[in-house]
């Protein structure tokens, strides 16, 4: 089993900066791609940010040139700087990875986390 533990959300004003942090722990032998999605009141969950163990950045246009994805790979840990923030930004806020769990087994399994409301006043 994965668990992922986010942590950094809370209440913060319009214009003002929050950095979301996200441990995965448990059996794991890599982790393929990381990322945060959120989900708004009445709305589906959606994509944020992701990255992946090539690299690779995908942003939603929504955050690009605010948000910020990064991981550290020794600790398993993958943030999100989340900048010049907008009451629209006020979601709860998923982590997710791709971990493959076993050297000698291909299978990828998506774990998410509980969630961390973010909340931005005007």
């Amino acid at each position: 089993q994965v668990q992922l533990v986010e942590s950094g959300g809370g209440l913060v004003q319009a214009g003002g900066s929050l950095r979301l942090s996200c441990a995965a722990s448990g059996s794991i032998f890599s982790i393929n791609r990381m990322g945060w999605y959120c989900q708004a009141p009445g709305k589906q969950r959606e994509l944020v940010a992701v990255t992946t163990s090539g690299g690779s950045t995908n942003y939603a246009d929504s955050v690009k040139g605010r948000f910020t994805i990064s991981t550290d790979n020794a600790k398993n840990t993958v943030y999100l700087q989340m900048n010049s923030l907008k009451p629209e930004d006020t979601a709860v806020y998923y982590c997710t990875a791709d971990v493959v769990p076993f050297k000698d087994r291909p299978n990828t399994f998506r774990y998410w986390g509980q969630g961390t409301q973010v909340t931005v006043s005007s």
